[in-house]
């Protein structure tokens, strides 16, 4: 814990394992107060914003989409806070930059009204080739010391205009550099491209259900970024000889793997990106596997660190305590049994969902049950909500559920891009 840096770091679980156990779980909630940044240099920018819009031909049907796209963007601008760099870029089969004409500019009355006059003139029209508007944005964010860069991405529609392979390489040059959250509106847009995306560049993602609900969206998202005041908090595990990750996810405020993008620090330590943070809280799942002990010895598993800068900012410990007690050893920690549940959840929405668009209507039927009660298990109302709009449920309980021939494109694909997003465990 460092009061100093406005970070905590908590861990919740059980320490007490049987004889011969060798998987240690535990729950970390990381916490960021109001003022945990240092200040940046003077003459630095403290954030860069890019809008990235999708201006391609399927925009303009309804009519109102590309109006209200617009609206949005000159909503996000005028949320900017004056000395944000920005640019706004139009997203086709290529990225053209709308505003300013080359590079990013400070936000200041000025130049938020001269944006706003370069956006009212945006006309739908061409394809959809998002790694295109993500490489110029990493373009632009490159030649900018800000200490937060951020972008916003809107589609439509698919990434018809480029290969997934494309795509797939333009992340790769993106991550670590900027985040970015993306957004779909209208019904033909892919949940597991824009869930992709947010993933590597540690977002979020989600969709509209209706074109007037972008002013309030894009507003929400500049006001969440310009919050950010801490550019690249990373979190740091030591484990001591003979003991390994088995794996690192966040799990609140959404289920993100990490696992896979541990930095080797050496052969002991390893660091997992987390992106900005402003004023917030996080909670991540950590397992380790650890070498047996003998009965009634207590060994540090894993330590767990903050770090920014280089800079250790929080510090907890990770604890195996070996009982033959086994009214201990059966407990399971309320967090870590909470969020197990959760990405399990998340896990067999994306899984019934495909099941489903592929035609298996069993295995559909079973993974989206399993959800459903899953849901009602954990009290998480909105998701619970969102898969009846795809399953008639006719025992939550069990899980018994039957699929919705009815049921919209749109509302498959609001239910996968918000099959990730948890809530914390009820305290009764």
């Amino acid at each position: 814990m460092s009061p100093q840096s406005g970070f905590t770091a908590e861990v919740y679980q059980n320490p007490y394992l049987a004889a011969g156990a060798e998987t240690v779980d535990a729950v970390i909630t990381v916490t960021a107060g109001e003022g945990g940044a240092a200040p940046a240099p003077t003459g630095t920018p403290s954030a860069a914003e890019a809008i990235m819009i999708d201006c391609s031909g399927s925009m303009g049907y309804p009519r109102s989409r590309m109006m209200e796209a617009i609206k949005a963007t000159g909503v996000a601008v005028d949320t900017l806070r004056d000395g944000v760099l920005f640019a706004v870029i139009a997203g086709r089969s290529r990225a053209e930059q709308v505003y300013p004409s080359h590079g990013m500019v400070a936000a200041s009355a000025e130049t938020r009204a001269a944006a706003k006059r370069a956006i009212s003139g945006l006309t739908p029209s061409g394809g959809t080739a998002m790694g295109s508007w993500l490489a110029l944005a990493n373009r632009l964010f490159a030649d900018v010391p800000a200490q937060v860069k951020h972008g916003i991405m809107l589609t439509d529609g698919r990434n018809q205009h480029e290969t997934p392979e494309a795509l797939r390489q333009v992340l790769a040059e993106c991550e670590g550099r900027f985040s970015c959250d993306c957004r779909g509106v209208g019904e033909d847009w892919a949940a597991s491209e824009l869930r992709t995306i947010a993933s590597a560049l540690l977002g979020s993602a989600d969709g509209l259900e209706e074109p007037a609900e972008l002013p309030a969206a894009f507003r929400a998202m500049t006001e969440q970024a310009m919050g950010k005041s801490v550019a690249d908090v990373k979190l740091r595990l030591w484990t001591p000889a003979g003991s390994t990750i088995r794996f690192v996810k966040q799990v609140f405020p959404q289920v993100e793997e990490l696992t896979g993008r541990r930095v080797p620090v050496s052969d002991r330590i390893g660091e997992y990106p987390t992106g900005a943070w402003g004023a917030e809280s996080r909670d991540y799942h950590v397992s380790v596997q650890v070498p047996p002990g003998t009965l009634g010895e207590e060994r540090l598993a894993a330590r767990v660190s903050l770090v920014s800068d280089d800079n250790v900012i929080a510090q907890s410990l990770v604890l195996a305590r070996w009982t033959e007690d086994d009214a201990l050893s059966t407990q399971i920690n309320d967090r870590v049994a909470h969020y197990t549940g959760q990405a399990e959840l998340a896990e067999v929405i994306q899984q019934g969902l495909e099941a489903r668009e592929s035609g298996d209507d069993a295995t559909a039927t079973a993974k989206l049950g399993r959800a459903v009660q899953l849901a009602d298990e954990s009290g998480h109302e909105q998701t619970a909500k969102l898969l009846r709009r795809v399953v008639d449920v006719e025992d939550a309980a069990t899980g018994t559920v039957r699929l919705r021939r009815d049921a919209s494109s749109l509302d498959a694909e609001l239910t996968n891009v918000r099959s990730t997003k948890t809530i914390r465990v009820k305290r009764s």
